[in-house]
């Protein structure tokens, strides 16, 4: 009588994805403005409070949405007068906003310099890792149906864990800072020519940087890849601009950053509530 042995799993035909799994939250736009100040002085008294009255009425309804809200900035420097951010829960409400903000008669005197479009984004290096040697192991075949299913159960359990993150409420903190970035200089600098391992070796790094400045600054990481002309957005809130200044710079010094990281324009903005909109259009900075 010959014993059965139990065949070993069959190892799958292929590596490992080098995509990280990632999950997605809140839809996200930036508007940034400038604010034609030269035809708003000639515009009488009563008409700009009817104005300011119902700019502040609509951004004050923003301020307290239940799924997605939106801030006012005023910016510091050249780049623009007013940044508008915008969380959704989708696309099609991003550009309700839009449209609604177009339909205002402030609208008259605002002329958009730029925009950011992009999603609440976690990027998941460790669970991407686990789950798909498990799924090696197991010599489940990478996209067939098996791994897709068990992928998707992944990202389900992430999303539900990671809930807060994906969904956040704007911070009320003073200022903000927010600038767009990508993790690649060049064809001899390509983040994405690394490993999977190391880039997760190298974000665990990054993030450490990030975690020491948890009381001090709120940092909300927004995926842009098919979407505007960058790969990442950050914004960055916080009562102190100081904070700014020593977080980004302390995290040029990790390998992720001084290896690969380009950064675009930054935009530093102080919070405007909606019923401080009236002082700010008379000339005051709110308190």
């Amino acid at each position: 009588m010959t014993a059965s042995r139990t065949a070993p799993p069959r190892a799958a035909s292929a590596e490992i994805p080098p995509v990280p799994l990632t999950i997605e939250g809140y839809s996200v736009l930036h508007q940034m403005m400038r604010f034609r100040w030269s035809a708003w002085r000639e515009a009488d008294t009563t008409q700009k409070k009817e104005i300011a009255h119902e700019a502040t009425h609509l951004i004050g309804e923003w301020e307290q949405g239940k799924s997605g809200q939106s801030a006012v900035y005023s910016l510091i420097g050249h780049k623009g007068d007013l940044m508008l951010v915008h969380f959704r829960n989708s696309f099609n409400d991003l550009n309700r906003a839009e449209t609604q903000l177009a339909r205002l008669r402030l609208s008259d005197y605002l002329e958009p310099t730029t925009s950011y479009l992009s999603v609440i984004e976690l990027g998941l290096y460790e669970s991407s890792l686990k789950t798909y040697r498990e799924l090696k192991d197991r010599g489940v075949e990478p996209h067939s149906d098996d791994w897709n299913r068990a992928i998707s159960v992944t990202l389900e359990r992430q999303r539900e864990a990671m809930r807060p993150r994906l969904f956040p409420e704007i911070p009320k903190a003073r200022y903000v800072s927010f600038y767009p970035m990508d993790r690649r200089r060049g064809e001899e600098k390509n983040w994405y020519t690394l490993p999977m391992e190391e880039r997760a070796r190298q974000m665990n790094e990054h993030g450490l940087v990030g975690r020491r400045y948890a009381g001090e600054v709120k940092q909300i990481i927004t995926g842009s890849i098919g979407f505007d002309d960058w790969e990442w957005g950050v914004d960055l809130f916080a009562d102190d601009p100081l904070v700014f200044k020593k977080l980004i710079y302390e995290m040029r010094f990790d390998e992720v950053s001084a290896v690969y990281a380009q950064f675009g324009h930054f935009y530093i903005g102080v919070r405007c509530m909606a019923d401080q909109l009236g002082k700010l259009l008379d000339g005051d900075l709110p308190e």
